[in-house]
């Protein structure tokens, strides 16, 4: 009898929670109200299956209570029974996966006239590329891949010299307009997730999967990786701003083309000797955009999976093991092709190697000296015997 009662409790608490929880879908932004339609079917068809189960349950453990005298009957089959089982269970499973499947085949066959827009996952940021002015993605292939070219644009493509190439994890799309949105990883399982657009789909690695939406609500709105996908998952964020045309086309003309960072890339290389210096701070920073170390690693000094790399260079780091070590080029340089080599206290053995050439690794070392430290103390130098001991006057106080 309690038991019956208990689950009973439970049903009716349950649906009450569900009515009058807080946790509801963000407002919808996309012309995907279908999504959520569907997501109401799955919750009708799953709650109907569960308060009658639940229901049935309590019936049996009254109707079918222990009573003096009473004895069970046995009875292995029922065919009646099993056939209003079978008939209910396919009604419902038909109701749960017919409305997802119509909506699906929709999802992924896009409008004729939808912009195109390529987003490429890398652990742990996301990469943007549109079509120039002739419409048409450039070519690409792993052999041209590097920190300048993530995409891996093929430089003797004309198709792909106008390709306008975003910066950062951050893109803007025009209002009421259909978006094709093409996908690729570099090199885990990703999955492109923006909540308020319902428009979600996985990153395979070595194959382009594609879905479509229409913004329809203007704003700034919150992209996240949805599938696991390593140490900086929870790191792996951007933004797309929702505009009206004339902005977003200022914004768009604003970004640069292939050929246009092709150019700088080549500028960079051929640059002064004073200027080098620069320059490889800045490919410093590029890789560590290019290769996701800014999942983890700060340059405001806020720790997250790894320490902060402000005020690194130069400063003495306690280690997990109780020894300390100087936070010199050497030091840097075996972090990142040894990682596991000298773990920082209170911070997690999980950063992976990476292959990295000689030249990567100074462009690395030299942004991360870029951002500042103590420097490294100087040996000290003892005075000639005999010589008088006198101060300058910038040794005094002020």
């Amino acid at each position: 009898m309690l038991f019956a009662v208990v689950l009973i409790a439970i049903v009716i608490a349950s649906v009450a929670f569900h009515f009058a929880s807080p946790w509801w879908a963000t407002s919808l932004a996309s012309n995907w109200q279908q999504m959520d339609d569907t997501l109401s079917i799955t919750l009708l068809v799953t709650g109907i299956f569960f308060v009658a189960i639940i229901f049935f349950l309590a019936y049996t453990l009254l109707r079918y209570r222990h009573r003096e005298g009473g004895r069970a009957a046995y009875a292995p089959e029922n065919p009646k029974l099993e056939r209003w089982l079978i008939g209910v269970t396919t009604v419902g499973i038909a109701s749960l996966l017919a409305p997802g499947l119509f909506v699906y085949a929709k999802y992924i066959h896009s409008p004729q006239d939808a912009r195109v827009l390529e987003v490429l996952g890398q652990q742990w940021q996301w990469h943007y590329r549109f079509p120039g002015a002739d419409g048409k993605l450039g070519l690409t292939d792993a052999r041209f891949v590097s920190a300048s070219n993530p995409f891996g644009l093929d430089p003797s493509d004309p198709a792909g010299q106008d390709d306008v190439l975003v910066d950062g994890n951050e893109v803007h799309l025009p209002l009421n307009q259909p978006v094709k949105v093409l996908l690729r990883s570099h090199d885990v399982l990703h999955d492109y997730f923006v909540p308020p657009f319902r428009a979600r789909m996985n990153i395979v690695p070595g194959q382009v999967s594609s879905f479509w939406f229409t913004p329809t609500v203007t704003g700034r709105f919150e992209a996240m990786c949805a599938q696991l996908c390593g140490v900086g998952h929870p790191n792996m964020r951007g933004y797309v701003v929702v505009e009206d045309e004339a902005a977003f086309q200022a914004w768009l003309k604003a970004q640069p083309s292939f050929a246009m960072a092709m150019a700088s890339a080549r500028q960079a290389s051929a640059a002064t000797p004073a200027a080098a210096g620069n320059n490889r701070v800045a490919q410093g920073q590029a890789l560590a955009q290019s290769k996701g170390c800014v999942a983890c690693h700060t340059v405001d000094g806020s720790a997250r999976v790894g320490p902060s790399w402000k005020g690194l260079f130069g400063a003495t780091r306690a280690l997990a093991d109780g020894s300390t070590v100087l936070a010199d080029e050497n030091y840097v340089r075996r972090s990142i092709v040894e990682p596991q080599a000298q773990v920082v206290k209170g911070f997690p053995p999980v950063m992976p190697k990476t292959a990295l050439g000689d030249e990567d690794i100074a462009a690395l070392v030299a942004y991360i000296q870029s951002l500042g430290g103590a420097a490294p103390a100087a040996p000290e130098q003892k005075a000639p015997e005999g010589a008088a001991l006198t101060a300058r006057p910038s040794d005094q106080a002020p």
